[in-house]
Formats: structure tokens, C-alpha cells, sequence
């Protein structure tokens, strides 16, 4: 069973005409309805809403094969952000997060509705803000003493938070105690790692923490995977008539994961770190194709792992 914890959020996307869109979205959301469609059991953890944004993420999970580990539905709105495209479809955020759904739980509640079957926990995004990440750090604490391994996508979100470095420093702080991390060039411009060569990337973020693999993502310029000992890099689709990219990093990492575990490689740490270099290229042709299938379609529209294999032959 994966697990993921973090935001659900409304996606209000600015059109061409100037309207705006819902779309249900959020990072830790739209990776929990890609895994589910790439076939792995999936619970996520956070409470819902009461309200119709609510409704409506309780219908879409449940629709795709999603378990929810709390029945209780919050009073709390659902947490909204506003997006905004640039002439190349990519997004730009401004969110609404007082005290909304997916954060009214306590650090307690979520670790007692941890499942027994659970091998994975996912989280990142909106989770990693300063106000709750002793919480999530505790989650993922008590995961690990599951015998769980941790998945993160820093997916960096400065202009959701007052103060830059405290946000920074508890990213990274979090990055230490997974095992596995993507992050994109987005995320290291943030970090004040833009300039940063692999070997030097590899370094800092393997260091002495739990780091096993390293997933780094760079939209057209295709995407890396690293573990301790190998690297492989492939570059990103040509010709692909692109919609918008919003999700494409979700369904990225969901299709890595999905392939990790179909390939058996989710059972320990250990696993991760003998990693093969013929092992990583398919994974990562597998999780570029999730993507790239992803911003084909308007807003984020994963793609099944039948969908994904018949690409990638």
C-alpha cells in the first residue's frame, strides 16, 4: 500500500479568456490519483472537506481506486490556489491556505490511522511548509519505524510562505529523512542550487542522510536518476503538443514509484541503493511517459499504466 500525505487543493486556472477554471488538483493529491491509476493500492491520509470542492475530491479518489484513511470530513474549507500560465503553458500559484481541510489533523491522528499493509509514504508540496512540518516529520518518523520507505517531491512553493529561508531550511531538513527525492530545476533555483553540477547535487543531498535515489527533473531538457553508485539521464519527448504542464511532475514521480514497485525495488532501502543502470533507464522512460502523456490533456490528467506501457513499447 502507498500512502500520501498532504495537500488537496482547488487548482482555479486562468483561461484565455479570462475566466477561471476549478480543477482539483494539489502536488500530494494529484500524485495520489496518478499511483492509483498506475495500479498500486493507495490511501491518503488527510481529512477532506464538507464542503462541494469536498464532495468532489471525495467522488474523484474514491472513483479512482483510492482508499481514505479518515472518514471524518473536516469543517474547513478546501484549500485553493489560483494559477495563472505564461505563454508556454507553465504555471505560476497564489494560495489560499488558512486553515483549510487538508491541514485541520493532528500529527497523533495520522499516525494512528497508519495501515498495517503500508510500505511507502509520498508527501511534499504544501506539507513542507514551516506550520506543519514538525507534524509531517513526525509522520514520517513513525513510518519508518513501520519499516516504510519515505518519498518526497520538494515541488518548492516560495510564494506560499513569508519567510524564504525557514521554508528552505525545512525542506531540507525533511529531505534528509527520505529515501527517496525528486526535485526539479525549479526547486534547486529556490534551493540557490541552480548552478549546481549532478556530482555536486548528488553530493549535498546524498551526504549522511537516508537518500537512496535521486529523481531530478528539467521539463524540455528531460529528466536524471541517480543512486549512490549510478546515474542515468534521457532526454524529454520531441513534438509533443503540449496543453499546459500542471501535474506533470506528480505524474513523473507516480510512474517512477509505479515502476519501482512492479519492478520489486520498494522493499528496503537496500533495493534502491543496488539499483542498475538498465533498471533506472526503463523506470525513468516509464516516468517521463507518465508525464509527457499528462500535459497532452488540460490540467492534471494522469495517465493509466497501460496507457504509459503502450507508449513506451
Amino acid at each position: 500500500m502507498i500512502i500520501t500525505l498532504g495537500e488537496a487543493l482547488v487548482d482555479m486556472i486562468e483561461q484565455s479568456d479570462g475566466r477561471f477554471d476549478a480543477c482539483l488538483g494539489g502536488s500530494v493529491c494529484n500524485f495520489t490519483q496518478a499511483i492509483a491509476l498506475q495500479g498500486l493500492p493507495t490511501t491518503y491520509l488527510n481529512p477532506l472537506s464538507a464542503d462541494k470542492f469536498g464532495d468532489r475530491f471525495h467522488a474523484l479518489l474514491l472513483e479512482k481506486g483510492v482508499r481514505l484513511a479518515s472518514q471524518r470530513r473536516s469543517s474547513c474549507p478546501t484549500s485553493l490556489a489560483i494559477v495563472s500560465l505564461d505563454h508556454h503553458g507553465s504555471p505560476t500559484y497564489a494560495f489560499h491556505r488558512d486553515c483549510v481541510a487538508d491541514r485541520d489533523v493532528s500529527a497523533a491522528e495520522l499516525i494512528a490511522s497508519w495501515p498495517d499493509d503500508g510500505i511507502l509514504l509520498h508527501t511534499g508540496g504544501l506539507a513542507l511548509v514551516p506550520a506543519d512540518l514538525d507534524k509531517i516529520c513526525a509522520v514520517m518518523t513513525a513510518a519508518t519505524r513501520h519499516g516504510a520507505l519515505i518519498s518526497i517531491d520538494a515541488n518548492l512553493r516560495p510564494m506560499a510562505v513569508p519567510q524564504r529561508a525557514g521554508y528552505i531550511a525545512g525542506v531540507l531538513r525533511a529531505l534528509n529523512l527520505a529515501h527517496i527525492v525528486k526535485v526539479s530545476d525549479e526547486d534547486l533555483e529556490v534551493l540557490g542550487l541552480g548552478a549546481v553540477s549532478l556530482q555536486e547535487l548528488a553530493d549535498m543531498l546524498f551526504g549522511a542522510s537516508s537518500v537512496q535515489l535521486i529523481a531530478l527533473t528539467r521539463g524540455a531538457q528531460g529528466a536524471t536518476l541517480m543512486t549512490r553508485h549510478a546515474a542515468v539521464t534521457l532526454a524529454a519527448p520531441i513534438g509533443l503538443a503540449v496543453v499546459d504542464t500542471v501535474g506533470a511532475g506528480d505524474c513523473f514521480h507516480a510512474g517512477l514509484l509505479a515502476y519501482l514497485q512492479r519492478g520489486g525495488k520498494l522493499a528496503s532501502p537496500a533495493w534502491l541503493e543496488k539499483l542498475e543502470p538498465d533498471f533506472l533507464t526503463a523506470a525513468l522512460r516509464h516516468a517521463i511517459a507518465s508525464a509527457s502523456i499528462n500535459i497532452t490533456r488540460a490540467g492534471c490528467s494522469p495517465a493509466s499504466w497501460d496507457e504509459v506501457v503502450r507508449v513506451t513499447g
